[in-house]
């Protein structure tokens, strides 16, 4: 420890100046969950960032792979100095992912789990619409344990030495999680609950008018904790990020169902109406745009779309299909609709669904664009390959990740692999959000 002080201090620093005072554990949402990413430790002097080394730090069980300075615990408020030191920590972790799966009661030998192939209705889906599943995933609380195993130098020409006792976080910050609010809609058409997220536009101004963006999660993701569908994975984070919300001012509401909403025999339980309902509410609260309105969901959630779809042909201006299917002898409404369909090749379950409904509706007069992307593309290469489809300017664009593609790298083909994980890359391909927006009823 005294080697590391002596090596590292600046030649000109004073010594004996501040201490840290607390740590924040700082999350990030991926497309496969939420992740412990960064540890923001307070000082309570202003330290400067330009000589500032993350060998400086040591995180316990983790990966330090950067350190800068912040005026916050806000990594987005990176500065040249600050009272804050941001310290990044490698998502590829195996302990980084904060979500635990839990053995239904009575079920260890087969670990049977919502979205899993040993669903209750007896045809590999998670159950039946209105069920209520066993909950199979918590997330742990983000927890970092932080030495500070060098020295830091203060904008004041001081150094901050090195210690050996442990600074463990005290608070977490979950940056455009915390975003959205946790309410709950009670229904009086139906009579039902709904516990769900809103992300309301920052500076939201009442005199004018913004789209809503819907997302629904899948089975897996059935909760009566509330946050769980924005832990989960991209599908409402994308549409609120900073980014986005910067070029695309919106409205996100994420439900959060504790039933399983759509089921393989193609029902649907009450959330549906009650999820319109809830829209309903919303845009006579505040000033959103009814010809506006858009759905995506993934899996469940997509058969939920489509399922509104069918019964609400006319409420939403387009929706982002997600690794879904649904009965093709139902869904002739959609023809005139304004659909962007996506799905990998390797899912045994949806990649036939979704053919089979894009030859009902192209039997049916509708002008559909399709192409086979790979999932292992950059950015460049998915703006390159959605231009190419968009220029065609047909209502429907029907997308499959070539076969292999959404797979990482030393993970099992078999089972629901190719399903969980279109949706896990989905969602980052942002021309496709950008297509959406350009819908209107």
């Amino acid at each position: 420890m005294g080697t590391l002080v002596a090596v590292g201090a600046p030649a000109l620093a004073k010594s004996g100046a501040g201490h840290a005072r607390s740590a924040t554990a700082i999350t990030q949402v991926f497309g496969d969950g939420i992740r412990l990413t960064a540890v923001a430790v307070a000082y309570d002097t202003p330290i400067q960032g330009t000589n500032l080394s993350p060998a400086s730090f040591q995180v316990e069980g983790r990966t330090v792979t950067g350190a800068f300075t912040s005026t916050s615990a806000d990594p987005a408020d990176r500065a040249a100095s600050g009272h804050f030191v941001i310290v990044t920590l490698s998502p590829a972790d195996t302990n980084a992912l904060l979500a635990e799966k839990i053995t239904p009661p009575g079920d260890n030998k087969t670990g049977a789990t919502p979205g899993s192939s040993a669903g209750s209705n007896g045809r590999g889906g998670p159950g039946n619409a209105g069920d209520i599943p066993f909950y199979d995933t918590t997330y742990k609380l983000p927890r970092a344990t932080l030495f500070q195993t060098g020295p830091l130098e203060t904008i004041h020409d001081q150094r901050v030495a090195a210690s050996n006792t442990a600074l463990t976080t005290t608070m977490v910050k979950n940056p455009i999680v915390d975003d959205f609010r946790q309410l709950e809609f009670h229904d009086a058409k139906t009579g039902k609950t709904l516990r769900y997220n809103l992300f309301v536009p920052k500076g939201y101004d009442p005199k004018r008018t913004y789209p809503l963006v819907l997302f629904m999660h899948d089975a897996g993701a059935t909760s009566d904790v509330t946050r769980t569908t924005l832990y989960q994975g991209l599908g409402a984070i994308a549409w609120a990020s900073p980014q986005d919300q910067a070029q695309r001012p919106a409205f996100v509401l994420a439900p959060q169902y504790a039933e399983i909403i759509a089921d393989d025999d193609g029902h649907t339980s009450a959330m549906l109406d009650t999820t319109i309902d809830l829209i309903e509410e919303l845009a006579s609260r505040y000033s959103i745009d009814r010809r506006r309105l858009y759905a995506t969901g993934q899996s469940g959630g997509c058969m939920m779309s489509i399922a509104m779809g069918i019964k609400f042909p006319d409420f939403f201006a387009a929706s982002f299909l997600v690794a879904g299917q649904w009965d093709p002898a139902l869904v002739k409404p959609l023809v005139r609709q304004k659909l962007w369909i996506l799905v990998s090749q390797d899912d045994d379950k949806a990649f036939p669904g979704e053919n089979a409904i894009t030859e009902v509706l192209a039997r049916n007069g509708a002008k559909i664009s399709r192409a086979t992307w790979d999932g292992t593309w950059t950015a460049k290469q998915f703006r390159t390959a959605f231009d190419k489809i968009d220029a065609q300017g047909s209502p429907i664009n029907y997308v499959t990740f070539a076969k292999g593609s959404v797979i990482p790298p030393g993970a099992s083909t078999a089972g629901a692999s190719g399903h969980r994980n279109t949706w896990r890359i989905a969602y980052t391909i942002e021309p496709i959000r950008e297509w959406i927006f350009r819908q209107h009823r």
